[in-house]
């Protein structure tokens, strides 16, 4: 894999127009905006993915943010998700930094990259099954591109069926019967270790379902596997 690779990747995604309904709403949200960012100018289009190039851990989101993402053209960039998932990123030493606002606030990821099974906002967060598989072939390349990834941690349980999904086309043994998600659960498929983890959404942080805790102990084995794999090659 090349850096040159990932990039013609993410200028795929980000020019995609394959899900009409996504289109509109994506576009149609960075027309109107929300009050409090009436001033900003609006990314409106799919989200590429971010991170480390050479990176062992890949974490997999839903969807982007409509008036996060959407607005600030990084993943978990700008909203509340984001400033938890990150926070927990910089505890753990993944990220030079607890906060991510925008694309040039000089966040940078060391040992991880992050990207989403959608990468459209998505009306009220539900990405259609069409849109799904759409948006599919994207991960299974950019695994195959980054070479150097071993562990998935799948935010939430949209996350772990699309990151099956894409661990079976390819053509990695996916137990049956079928691995169901859990909040620390793991399951090894081929040369991956699988670990779900809540998604750190405001109805799972605000309720205690997820605490920084819970947060930081799945990114601290997933690290933890990593090394291990380091020591055993």
């Amino acid at each position: 894999m090349t850096v040159t690779d990932l990039r013609e990747l993410d200028g795929e995604v980000v020019s995609c127009r394959r899900c009409p309904r996504l289109v509109v709403w994506r576009e149609e949200v960075a027309r109107v905006k929300r009050a409090a960012f009436a001033s900003e100018h609006y990314w409106g289009r799919p989200l590429p993915g971010f991170g480390d190039p050479e990176a062992r851990v890949l974490l997999l989101g839903l969807a982007p943010a409509a008036h996060g993402g959407n607005r600030t053209g990084r993943i978990f960039t700008g909203d509340r998700s984001g400033d938890w998932l990150f926070a927990s990123l910089h505890r753990v030493g993944f990220a030079n930094q607890p906060t991510s606002v925008a694309r040039d606030d000089g966040l940078r990821l060391s040992g991880a990259y992050i990207t989403a099974a959608v990468r459209c906002a998505p009306p009220a967060n539900r990405p259609l099954p069409v849109e799904r598989d759409n948006c599919l072939p994207y991960l299974v390349r950019e695994l195959a591109l980054l070479g150097s990834v071993t562990v998935i941690v799948t935010l939430g349980s949209f996350a772990w069926d699309a990151a099956l999904r894409a661990l079976r086309t390819l053509g990695e043994p996916v137990p049956r019967p079928r691995p169901k998600f859990g909040h620390g659960v793991s399951v090894e498929v081929g040369r991956f270790t699988l670990l779900g983890c809540f998604h750190p959404s405001q109805q799972n942080t605000f309720t205690g379902k997820l605490t920084t805790t819970m947060m930081d102990e799945v990114l601290a084995r997933a690290k933890e596997l990593t090394a291990r794999g380091q020591v055993q090659s």
